[in-house]
């Protein structure tokens, strides 16, 4: 493994420095996570997980685990589990050199250990590698809520059938609920993040705590947000390095020692995303990217539970 003990500092001077491969990062409990990884949410949701495989699906999936993404982010209300666990049987690459996380969506009702051993079912495996709480939004708020379902995932770990744990979609005051009463701190922190959805100071509170953040929907200032104040920027970094602007947005989160999610269905794309460990952004360019962003709010995901003007 390439293996970058980051610390988690979300700064420039901390990106990974191999440009070759696709580097790690070390998390707070000693496990490494691969800096870039392929989802199969959104754009490969199913809408209803009983159906039938999905075989055009499962063929997308072995596709991209060839062209050499072996992060693979899953998550139960995807509906995609057991397609994505076809997929692995069938792309053939050995089990220790996947790093599979899958996501429980929480209810106040229901065990995530039950929906835990129903997603290794579905995915035929007898481990994940990162096991998340989906989002904070089902405790409406009760932080004794979100203690209690840390909790069970806590157990789920100390199974030894989830490696590491953490939670997607929280803010500050959540994390700061779930910390109150946690034995293990969240190894990740998995949001939506782009130069038009910076958290604030969330990052900063990631670093204090030795909390990775993983980002997802790194493209949407391009795909999403456009048109918009880096649509230049974007144009111009990408002419420089002889990339696309796509890859400017992907390179601009590894500089700052974050991993990296992605997703499409075209292995055109995907091998072009490799290029992003074939250079690397200048500390003043990803601070402009940044200054820049700030000039425009854009959230790509769960508008529903944010208001307009919520940065947060």
């Amino acid at each position: 493994m390439n293996s970058t003990t980051a610390n988690f500092k979300a700064t420039p001077d901390n990106a990974p420095k191999e440009l070759d491969s696709v580097p790690y990062l070390k998390l707070n409990d000693g496990h490494e996570i691969p800096t870039m990884g392929y989802g199969v949410g959104t754009a490969r949701y199913k809408a209803d997980p009983t159906a039938p495989l999905d075989k055009d699906l499962i063929k997308t999936m072995v596709m991209a685990i060839k062209a050499g993404y072996y992060h693979l982010d899953a998550a139960e209300s995807y509906g995609n589990e057991a397609e994505l666990g076809t997929a692995i049987k069938e792309a053939g690459i050995p089990r220790e050199k996947l790093f599979i996380t899958t996501k429980v969506t929480a209810h106040t009702e229901t065990s995530a250990l039950l929906a835990f051993e129903a997603s290794l079912k579905k995915l035929q495996v007898d481990y994940v590698d990162l096991y998340l709480i989906h989002s904070p939004f089902f405790a409406n708020g009760s932080e004794v809520i979100l203690q209690t379902k840390w909790a069970e995932l806590e157990a789920i770990q100390a199974s030894g059938r989830a490696r590491s744990i953490g939670v997607s979609n929280y803010l500050q005051k959540d994390l700061e609920a779930t910390l109150k009463t946690a034995k293990v701190v969240p190894a990740v922190n998995q949001i939506e993040y782009h130069p038009y959805l910076q958290h604030g100071a969330l990052l900063d509170y990631h670093r204090e705590k030795g909390i990775a953040t993983e980002a997802y929907g790194p493209l949407t200032a391009i795909l999403k947000g456009a048109p918009g104040p880096l649509d230049s920027t974007y144009d111009e970094l990408a002419k420089k390095y002889g990339v696309s602007p796509g890859e400017i947005a992907l390179r601009w989160v590894v500089d700052q020692g974050l991993v990296v999610l992605t997703t499409s269905a075209k292995e055109e794309r995907l091998r072009g995303y490799q290029k992003v460990w074939k250079f690397k952004l200048t500390p003043k360019e990803v601070e402009t990217v940044a200054e820049i962003g700030k000039k425009k709010h854009f959230r790509g995901f769960w508008k529903d539970k944010f208001s307009d003007d919520d940065r947060s």
